[in-house]
């Protein structure tokens, strides 16, 4: 990978690293950490489902694990916040690690694969609610204690140059996947694994790696999720909405794309404020909006709106 390679994610991090300090209110800012987290988690998906081509539908199984990690070894052990975002990544990647091999050995893929990532995280969600170390069905609240020791600030746009450090780290490694060896396997191993067999690929191997680098990403989003709200229960650990949220940035953005989560996340995050702040409110109506926008994607631009982009320049080079 080459500077040139790079030079777009610089880019796109220096513009939105100028945003919090274009006098954003605090609103504003809430709204750039969630899109951002959202963004990161999508980013994740989209190695194993967009590079790899094995969707899942049991992303939160990663974001919860990497999230409860972080707030648990805090409460209940007395962890630094650095090392617990730390260990709550590790952990998330050796569940995905477990998941995928259970699943990978089995030969499942397709919406069998789908329906075992969706089992597991719910699995992990009723677990969750009922366990005493992670405070049940009531949840569990971090202490507010402003401090870099803490990761909590008390100025919320150095989160948001926290959280998009986390989101170039994961521009870069989906950059490296798009010029590498091991990108290149995965990708032929997404579109004929047996083919991909047949010329010496190790399918499984490198099936796991795509598993294990996505689940860190999103165990990732899922700390600094806690560390920003400072709140967690099973339903937000485990719920099917970052599930559904990590799927729908990069298919809407551009499935299989570097930037592809990131333009989704932007784009799906900030309709959704705007339709409710049109509709005064309504309840829900967000998620009907991500509908519509799905629906559309896939009916009049499969590639996503970086597809969009791209037939539009390759027809405007035509003519």
């Amino acid at each position: 990978m080459t500077a040139r390679d790079l030079a777009p994610v610089l880019l796109v991090l220096g513009a939105l690293a100028a945003l919090p300090f274009l006098g954003l209110s605090g609103s504003g800012l809430n709204f750039l950490v969630t899109t951002l987290i959202i963004a990161l988690a999508g980013l994740g998906w989209n190695v194993l489902g967009g590079f790899g081509g094995q969707y899942s539908f049991g992303h939160a199984a990663f974001f919860g694990t990497g999230a409860y990690a972080t707030a648990v070894l805090q409460l209940k052990f007395g962890w630094n916040a650095w090392g617990a975002l730390a260990a709550g990544i590790g952990l998330g990647t050796l569940v995905g690690l477990a998941i995928g091999y259970l699943s990978f050995r089995a030969g499942l893929r397709g919406s069998y694969f789908a329906l075992v990532t969706l089992a597991f995280a719910e699995v992990f969600r009723i677990l969750a609610n009922t366990a005493d170390i992670t405070g049940g069905a009531a949840g569990l609240l971090l202490k507010l204690q402003p401090g870099l020791a803490t990761l909590q600030f008390a100025d919320r746009r150095i989160f948001v140059l926290l959280v998009l450090a986390f989101v170039g780290l994961a521009l870069v490694a989906s950059r490296w996947l798009e010029r590498s060896r091991f990108g290149a396997h995965l990708i032929a191993v997404r579109e004929n694994e047996e083919a991909a067999r047949a010329l010496g690929v190790d399918a499984l191997a490198v099936k796991l790696g795509a598993i294990a680098l996505s689940a860190a990403i999103t165990a990732a989003a899922g700390g600094l999720y806690v560390q920003y709200f400072l709140y967690l229960d099973a339903g937000v650990a485990y719920g099917t909405w970052i599930s559904v949220e990590a799927l729908l940035a990069p298919i809407v953005g551009g499935i299989g794309t570097a930037f592809g989560p990131l333009v989704g996340a932007l784009a799906l995050q900030g309709l959704g404020e705007l339709t409710k702040h049109l509709a005064g409110g309504i309840p829900g109506v967000d998620l009907v909006v991500f509908g519509a926008c799905l629906i559309a994607v896939i009916a009049f631009a499969p590639q996503g709106l970086l597809g969009l982009r791209r037939r539009k320049r390759a027809a405007t080079a035509g003519a």
